[in-house]
Order: C-alpha cells, then sequence, then structure tokens
C-alpha cells in the first residue's frame, strides 16, 4: 500500500449539554482496533468537510450533526495511512438523535482534562491536551491570563521571564520558541503572533495568542483561519482600544477561545 499519499480525514469533538465530549472505540477489522478516537472518517470523492462528518456520524453513531465550527488541522503519519486530519468542534446544540453503536463500537463521554479510557489513537494525543485549555480567559499582557468560568478546566498562562519556574505555562513571541523550547517544555509554550511568518513558526507550541487591536489584525487573522488553518489552538486576545469595528464571531471561524484584557 502506498502510504505517502495524503489521505483527507475529518473527525469531531462532539459534546453534550454537561461540556463533555464523546470518544468512541475504533471497532474489530479496522486498522488499531479497540483504540480510543473521535468519530469520523475519510472524505469521499466530491463530499465537503462537513458532509463527510455528517455522513460519519450517522454511519457511526446515528446522530444528525446540523452543524459544526472548523477547529484544528493535524497531519499524521500511521503504517498504513498518511493522514491529513480536520477536526470540527460540534456542540451540545449542533446535533439531534439517540446515540447508537452502528459499528459495534463502545463509546463514553470525557471531560477535558480526564481521561478515562485507553489506549488512545496515537494521532489524537495533541487534540485532548487542545481540549484542556480553556475557551474564556481574563488577564493582563504584562501579568498574565486565567480561565473565566468555574466549569471550565482551570489554567493560568504567565508571561516569560527568567527566573519562572519550567513547570510553569508561559507565553512569549513567537519568534523565541526555539529558544525557549530549549529550556521548558514545549506544550507549555504559547507564542503570541501578529505575521503570517510568526503563525507559521508557532505550529509547533501548545497554544497560539493573537492580539486584536486595529483592523488589518483582523483581516490578517480572517485569511490565516480561511487558508492557513492552525494545527494549535488560537485565542484572540481583544485588547481595550478604540476599535469601534465589531469582532467577528471567532469561535465559528476557527478559533479555539477568546481572551479579554482585564482592566
Amino acid at each position: 500500500m502506498n502510504t505517502d499519499k495524503l489521505v483527507e480525514v475529518v473527525a469531531g469533538v462532539l459534546y453534550n449539554p454537561q461540556g463533555e465530549f464523546l470518544l468512541s472505540s475504533r471497532p474489530a477489522g479496522k486498522a488499531y482496533a479497540g483504540y480510543w478516537e473521535f468519530a469520523g472518517g475519510k472524505v469521499e470523492t466530491g463530499e465537503t468537510y462537513l458532509t463527510a462528518l455528517q455522513r460519519e456520524f450517522k454511519e457511526e453513531l446515528g446522530i444528525d450533526v446540523i452543524q459544526a465550527t472548523p477547529w484544528l488541522t493535524k497531519i499524521h503519519k500511521y503504517e498504513h495511512a498518511h493522514v491529513h486530519l480536520h477536526f470540527y468542534r460540534i456542540g451540545a446544540r449542533q446535533w439531534q438523535g439517540q446515540l447508537c453503536a452502528r459499528e459495534q463500537q463502545s463509546w463514553c463521554w470525557q471531560q477535558p482534562g480526564k481521561l478515562t479510557v485507553t489506549p488512545m489513537l496515537p494521532a489524537n494525543a495533541p487534540i485532548l491536551a487542545a481540549l484542556s485549555i480553556p475557551t474564556r480567559m481574563r488577564g493582563q499582557f504584562n501579568t498574565g491570563f486565567h480561565t473565566v468560568s468555574a466549569q471550565e478546566p482551570q489554567l493560568k498562562i504567565l508571561p516569560y521571564h527568567s527566573g519562572i519556574a519550567a513547570a510553569a505555562s508561559i507565553y512569549a513571541p513567537a519568534n523565541q520558541l526555539q529558544y525557549l523550547a530549549q529550556q521548558h517544555p514545549i506544550d507549555h509554550i504559547w507564542a503570541i503572533c501578529s505575521s503570517r511568518e510568526q503563525w507559521q513558526q508557532a505550529q509547533s507550541a501548545a497554544a497560539i495568542i493573537w492580539p486584536i487591536s486595529s483592523i488589518d489584525d483582523i483581516k490578517l487573522l480572517l485569511t490565516l483561519l480561511q487558508q492557513e488553518p492552525s494545527s494549535v489552538p488560537v485565542m484572540v486576545f481583544q485588547k481595550k482600544t478604540g476599535l469601534t469595528t465589531p469582532q467577528p464571531d471567532w469561535m465559528n471561524l476557527g478559533a479555539h477561545g477568546i481572551m479579554h484584557e482585564q482592566e
């Protein structure tokens, strides 16, 4: 089998009203049978990513996906296939029906940061880490940011300085990423970006922070989310400025969450 051809695959992070997400096991007869994954599958000829996602969820779990939000992309090379994964988030109000195991697979609801099933499909480890990042944070650039809601994973990130502990989650300009990775685990480093070059440099970071202070910042981020979807969560930092232009619905356009500047 030629494993060099990139296979387009969609996967969905399906939520229930309690904020839990769904995992299902791969059925017998498939590669990695018994491993846990996010439901989805190969995009067939003529399908859009959304129609492929809707078909796969109907075939695998018997439910109807009404809407889905683009989230992250990943490229992963398995022994049996080289896949380009397109992950979508499906909110509790974006699907309907009764879950059923149409492929005799198992399924269960999980809480971010509290995985109870194993083994997990290798490509999905970074996705689980991303789900542990809250979608709403508040703070200041010079002191740090923290989770807003008690219902979301609790996280505090700090601006980098030389004396900060390696175990802390930190943020710094994207061009410092390589240097900081020599002192801190890369999955603890968030990259501040404001250009296409920095966006590309930051795809190995734990997350991207994109400050919004001008219309140009908005336009460029919209372009990047559409043309170069990120492989890491994107947090839009809405700074307190004189900008009067209404902000786009970032989380429906591919951003992971919003950071608000605290007075």
